[in-house]
């Protein structure tokens, strides 16, 4: 069976603390195996602390700020000097079919609807599931593996990693990679989520499109600033929230108005929800230099030119180096 594996270790001056392994269900089951026994047959072969995240490229998921996309983490895993936790180091996802009662509560998944309506949908666990009762996370001696597996954390070092959805999924599929800081305004942007049942950060439906999760304004924007984050390079991001804003989604309504959100649809001329950003989420965009007044002075450009021009339109990290997934991501065979 193979298995990718981004190492731990320094790139750029900036600590990646755990390794962080991605199989494929399609993979384990031609190998024969569970996915909880494949978690422990790869973690065998590493004795750094190492994230284990099952990926179903058939299924889909959403961004915490509300953007549906092909390919889901189905489960979690932590691991350290070769071995699994036997109570807090596995965590399946909760599985959903579409159905129309969900799209009345949760208005961004009709994108779900319009573009892949026969993928199961995950995102977090189901909380019934769960012994520790907040945070989806597992946890095995010093590796966590936090908010359904895009956070990693060396619990002796505190050292930390972002690894958003996005960029997990192209560093499987071979695509570009940002590998930065933080940052400003995407700790700021981390905040901007929608309401879920079964979330990815929060088990039940709490932050609607508009509001903020972290609500503490000029504070926001240092919340993450200096964690290091590999992330799917912006022309990416672009084509994911354009395809969001096709499906009819509207930043501030039924997708969150994280700024990459809120930049994407001022470039493209498409509509905000002004009136529904809660003041809460305008003093943090504020903080980061994104107002109301800039983002209705629209662009109008064409969705080839917001791809084209995303690195200099979408805001982001700092101190970022572009990568190919080939060049950071490495293959292994039990």
């Amino acid at each position: 069976m193979k298995y990718l594996m981004f190492p731990e270790g320094k790139i750029d001056g900036k600590m990646i603390p755990v390794n962080v392994i991605f199989l494929n269900v399609k993979d384990i089951e031609a190998a024969g195996m569970t996915q909880d026994e494949a978690i422990h047959e790869v973690a065998k072969r590493h004795m750094e602390p190492t994230a284990i995240n099952v990926f179903d490229m058939d299924a889909c998921t959403t961004t915490s700020d509300g953007i549906c996309i092909e390919g889901a983490i189905v489960r979690m895993g932590a691991s350290d000097r070769g071995r699994v936790n036997p109570d807090f180091g596995i965590l399946p996802m909760y599985g959903f079919d579409f159905t129309e009662e969900r799209l009345e509560t949760e208005r961004h998944l009709i994108q779900w609807k319009k573009l892949f309506p026969e993928r199961r949908l995950f995102r977090g666990p189901d909380p019934s599931k769960k012994i520790i009762p907040i945070h989806n996370v597992v946890i095995s001696g010093r590796a966590s593996n936090n908010n359904s597996a895009t956070e990693m954390m060396n619990i002796i070092t505190m050292d930390e990693v972002l690894y958003p959805i996005l960029g997990q999924l192209e560093s499987q599929r071979g695509g570009d990679l940002l590998v930065g800081w933080t940052g400003e305004t995407m700790s700021v942007g981390i905040g901007m989520t929608v309401a879920e049942q079964f979330g990815r950060v929060f088990p039940h439906p709490q932050f609607k499109a508009g509001q903020t999760a972290h609500n503490s304004g000029d504070y926001a924007k240092t919340l993450k600033q200096w964690i290091p984050c590999i992330v799917a390079d912006k022309k990416t991001m672009a084509k994911y929230i354009i395809r969001a804003l096709d499906c009819g989604c509207v930043p501030g309504r039924d997708i969150g108005c994280s700024p990459l959100n809120l930049c994407t649809a001022c470039a493209l001329g498409a509509e905000i929800d002004f009136d529904n950003i809660a003041d809460s989420s305008w003093a943090e965009l504020n903080s980061v230099g994104i107002t109301r007044e800039a983002l209705e002075k629209p662009l109008n450009l064409s969705p080839a030119e917001v791809i084209a021009r995303a690195d200099e339109l979408l805001p982001g990290i700092e101190d970022a180096k572009k990568y190919k997934a080939s060049e950071l991501i490495r293959e292994y065979e039990l």
